[in-house]
């Protein structure tokens, strides 16, 4: 992984800023919404030896959106300063899915599909909330 890691991140950074430039370029990036991210969060610190990467994280999770009606520039949500737990602004997964959704033109609750005879939504039954913050 030593080996490896930086080449690794600069073909993602390249490649997901040349995705966003070039939808800015020919002006898709308002009508297109881009999200980026991982299986896991990541904490600061690492168990491992020196330069052995940061450990995998269940409870915090980075992320970026560009596009389709996110704001430019922003940022949401705080952790405390080990990466540990979320301190302030927390988006549960529902509310992230429903605030694409929303992004997409389509209200998250009104948008149903029938399985096993029931209507069902992409969000659940929990209540969600269109993340406002990060709207543009």
């Amino acid at each position: 992984m030593v080996k490896n890691l930086n080449a690794q991140c600069r073909d993602t950074d390249q490649a997901s800023a040349a995705l966003v430039t070039d939808l800015k370029q020919r002006g898709m990036l308002d009508d297109t919404l881009v999200i980026w991210g991982g299986e896991f969060g990541r904490s600061v610190y690492s168990q491992g030896g020196l330069n052995a990467g940061r450990d995998h994280h269940g409870r915090c999770f980075s992320m970026w959106m560009a596009g389709g009606g996110i704001a430019s520039g922003r940022m949401h949500g705080v952790t405390d300063d080990f990466c540990y737990n979320i301190v302030k602004d927390p988006v549960h997964i529902r509310d992230l899915s429903a605030t694409a959704l929303h992004c997409l033109g389509i209200n998250d609750k009104r948008f149903t599909y029938k399985y096993q005879g029931l209507n069902h939504t992409p969000t659940g039954v929990e209540p969600t909330r269109v993340v406002k913050e990060i709207l543009g």
